[in-house]
């Protein structure tokens, strides 16, 4: 399968080595110059990964960010020519994948685009097994879920959260285990980003939040015998 890749970028010398280097690798890339321009083509398109900079014309990153992030769970990658630590910090914030300075190495760019594919299995087989307990399904092939046959809506980090405790129910994981299988080991953030999205996670699953279980000192588990207080 061919995986389908948007560029945003107001500089049209850096679209075009992208588009370039990106085909070369095998990837079909569409180039656009303004974030309404990126909004229009995602609500088009189906794409696997989308690549933006922080500062598009028309529309910045930011807010085109949070515009494909009400319609999808598509990974993204933020470019940008800034290199203060709050700028990266607001890019995970928003739900960024990753985060690359420019200028950068091709060979970099595309470690770090093979890398988030791999994390959020695009292009490999879908799951087959579906996760089913007492009030709670979890269909992983469509990755909804429902509480008391009620979907609900969780965001990309909340799902696989509850999919890697809930895949290995009773098994508990440490803060930094955590961190690491979701986020990543490049991941520029502390073990409070694991505490703060399991509390919404839970405020989600109400009334059935007990299955994810505190382990004292150490992290959390998915516990299937859980009871409801």
């Amino acid at each position: 399968m061919q995986l389908h890749i948007m560029v945003a970028d107001g500089d049209e010398l850096i679209r075009r080595e992208l588009k370039t280097l990106l085909g070369r690798e095998g990837y079909d890339v569409d180039a656009v110059s303004d974030g309404i321009t990126a909004i229009k083509h995602f609500r088009r398109y189906e794409y696997h990964l989308v690549i933006l900079d922080f500062l598009l014309p028309e529309l910045d990153g930011k807010s085109v960010i949070r515009q494909l992030r009400k319609m999808s769970t598509t990974p993204f990658i933020l470019m940008s020519s800034l290199h203060d630590e709050e700028d990266i910090l607001m890019a995970f914030k928003l739900g960024a994948e990753d985060y690359i300075r420019k200028p950068f190495y091709p060979t970099e760019l595309l470690a770090r685009i093979k890398a988030v594919l791999r994390r959020n299995d695009v292009g490999q087989a879908a799951p087959i097994r579906n996760l089913a307990f007492d009030g709670l399904y979890i269909d992983t092939n469509t990755r909804n879920v429902f509480v008391n046959d009620r979907m609900i809506s969780l965001t990309p980090k909340e799902y696989e959260l509850l999919t890697k405790m809930a895949g290995n129910p009773n098994q508990a994981f440490s803060r930094e285990a955590l961190l690491n299988d979701i986020w990543g080991s490049d991941y520029y953030g502390t073990d409070r980003t694991v505490d703060t999205h399991i509390k919404t996670l839970r405020e989600a699953l109400r009334p059935r939040h007990y299955y994810i279980a505190t382990v004292r000192g150490l992290g959390y588990k998915f516990d299937e015998f859980g009871k409801s207080n």
